[in-house]
């Protein structure tokens, strides 16, 4: 597919997807989305590490409610479950850590982007903002999965209802990202960040990332054993052999990855 609404790169096992509507705030459109899928699948079968990040000064409005394909004949349901589904998706089960490196505004479904990824890094002049109701719309693409489990059901209920923005600095201390950075050094700071996902032992983190997620429909015994089950696999690679001999040579481990 060539790419006419994002940027996409990989270097040194990381891609970076960088939402290119610099003009509409990088706002979402039917092709952006099938573009943010389709690169994400690549990453997902190429890469160590993947980065969504925002061109300009945005992360992402949301939906292009300018879109000719967006007026009032838009089939909400339909295209949430063709494009915003697939596109969620992608990111969520994408294999290896995804990193949000959110510039910028996130709003509305932009700011549901960032929250599928495993790990939101935002600059601190960034913000996010469940933007639906005051258009007459409910919090889609994911919000009213990925904010409960964040941030708790009065923050998330509030958060949707009143459509407040949240500073970078308050989402970090709610638990909704993982940290807020000064403007000055966020670009130095989420690269550094990527560089050592894309550097490091891609087998734990894969299971790190289910482990995690799937804790919440189990019982502790359950859970036990299923970290006994992924430990063992983990213990069975090239990596863990690799860290614990740098580790006993005090030196930096190279990991093999994929």
């Amino acid at each position: 597919m060539e790419y006419k609404e994002i940027l996409s790169s990989l270097q040194d096992g990381l891609a970076v997807i960088t939402l290119n509507r610099e003009a509409r705030k990088n706002a979402l459109n039917s092709r952006m989305r099938a573009e943010i899928t389709h690169a994400m699948q690549l990453a997902a079968a190429e890469a160590r590490a993947v980065v969504l990040t925002g061109a300009g000064d945005a992360f992402c409005s949301g939906q292009d409610l300018s879109d000719a394909s967006s007026a009032g004949s838009l089939d909400l349901e339909r295209t949430l479950r063709d494009e915003y589904l697939p596109m969620l998706q992608a990111i969520y089960d994408c294999p290896v850590p995804v990193l949000a490196a959110v510039n910028g505004a996130a709003a509305g479904a932009g700011a549901n982007l960032a929250l599928a990824a495993d790990v939101v890094i935002a600059s601190e002049s960034a913000f996010f903002m469940q933007a639906f109701t005051k258009i007459g719309l409910m919090p889609d693409a994911g919000g009213t999965w990925f904010l409960p489990r964040q941030i708790g059901l009065a923050k998330a209920m509030g958060a949707a209802l009143f459509a407040d923005r949240i500073s970078a600095q308050q989402a970090s201390d709610w638990g909704m990202i993982w940290e807020a950075v000064p403007d000055s050094e966020f670009d130095s700071h989420w690269r550094a960040r990527a560089a050592y996902l894309a550097q490091g032992p891609s087998k734990a983190f894969a299971a790190t990332k289910s482990a995690l997620r799937e804790s919440f429909g189990r019982d502790l015994a359950e859970q036990l054993s299923v970290e006994a089950h992924l430990q063992g696999q983990c213990g069975k690679t090239r990596d863990f052999l690799e860290g614990v001999t740098a580790f006993m040579e005090k030196r930096p481990a190279k990991f093999e990855g994929r």
